[in-house]
C-alpha cells in the first residue's frame, strides 16, 4: 500500500511531540533555545546537501542550476501573489485561536509552521514517498519516521503542541506525493527528483534562517519551485538539444 510508510512517519511525529511535550516543561528556557538552534544548524546542512547536488550530481546537466534558480525566483513571485505564506500562517493561528484559553501566550501556530516545513521538505519526503509509490518500499520514508520522531520531541519541547499538527501536513504532501508517484509511474525519472531535490534544498535554508532567528524568510511562498523546477529543467534540456542540434 503507497500510503504505509506515511501512516508510519505520522505516527512517530505525534509519539515524538507527546515525549517532548512531557519533558519540555521541565527544560530551562536556554535548553529550549538551543535545541531550536541545533534543529536549525542541522537543516542548514541537510538543506546545502540537497542544494548542492544539482552541481554534482551525475543526472544534472549544464544549465540545470539556472534552471532551478529560474524556477526558484518565479515560484516565489507566484507564491506571493497567492500570499501561500501568510495562508500558512492563517491556519496555524486558527488552530492556536481554537487550542488555546484565555491570555496565556502559545507557540503553537510557530510549532505547526515550523514543524511542517521542516517535515515535509526533505529529500527523504520525496525520494521515500515516490519509492513507496512506486514499488511499494517504505524502507526510506522508516528511516525519514525515526530521524522525524527524535527531531518532534526537540520541536515539541522548544515550540509546543503545535508540532502534533504538523503530522496532518505529512499525511496530506508525502500521501500526495506517492500517490501521485502511483499514478504516474512513467513520468518521475532521476532529473525531476533532482530538479525538486535542489528546490526544496533552497527552501530548507530559508527554514533555517528562521530557526536560527537570522531572518524571518517567507518559506511558504516558495513553494511552487518545487512544481517549476522539474519544468524548468525539462525546458533547459529542451534548449540544449536544440543548440546542439
Amino acid at each position: 500500500m503507497f500510503l504505509t510508510g506515511t501512516l508510519l512517519n505520522v505516527a512517530t511525529v505525534l509519539i515524538g511531540t507527546l515525549i517532548g511535550l512531557a519533558i519540555g516543561s521541565r527544560m530551562p528556557h536556554r535548553m529550549q533555545s538551543s535545541l531550536t538552534t541545533g534543529l536549525g544548524l542541522f537543516t542548514v546542512l541537510i538543506g546545502l546537501s540537497m542544494g548542492l547536488r544539482i552541481f554534482t550530481d551525475s543526472a544534472a546537466q549544464p544549465g540545470d542550476d539556472l534552471a532551478v534558480l529560474g524556477a526558484v525566483l518565479l515560484g516565489v513571485a507566484i507564491g506571493e501573489l497567492l500570499r501561500l505564506h501568510d495562508g500558512l500562517e492563517w491556519l496555524g493561528g486558527w488552530f492556536q485561536r481554537r487550542l488555546t484559553s484565555g491570555d496565556r501566550p502559545s507557540r503553537i501556530a510557530e510549532g505547526f509552521v515550523t514543524a511542517s516545513l521542516v517535515f515535509c521538505l526533505g529529500p527523504l519526503t520525496i525520494l521515500g514517498s515516490l519509492a513507496n509509490g512506486l514499488t511499494g518500499d517504505i524502507q526510506l520514508l522508516a528511516i525519514k519516521s525515526l530521524l522525524d520522531g527524535v527531531a518532534s520531541m526537540a520541536f515539541a519541547a522548544a515550540l509546543g503542541f503545535g508540532v502534533a499538527l504538523s503530522a496532518l501536513t505529512v499525511l496530506i504532501v508525502q500521501g500526495s506525493i506517492a500517490a501521485a508517484a502511483f499514478l504516474l509511474r512513467d513520468v518521475m525519472d532521476e532529473a525531476t527528483i533532482l530538479a525538486i531535490t535542489a528546490a526544496g534544498g533552497i527552501i530548507l535554508l530559508g527554514v533555517a534562517l528562521r530557526l536560527l532567528e537570522l531572518k524571518a524568510v517567507r518559506v511558504a511562498s516558495f513553494l511552487p519551485a518545487l512544481i517549476l523546477a522539474p519544468i524548468f529543467t525539462r525546458l533547459a534540456g529542451l534548449v540544449r538539444d536544440v543548440l546542439g542540434a
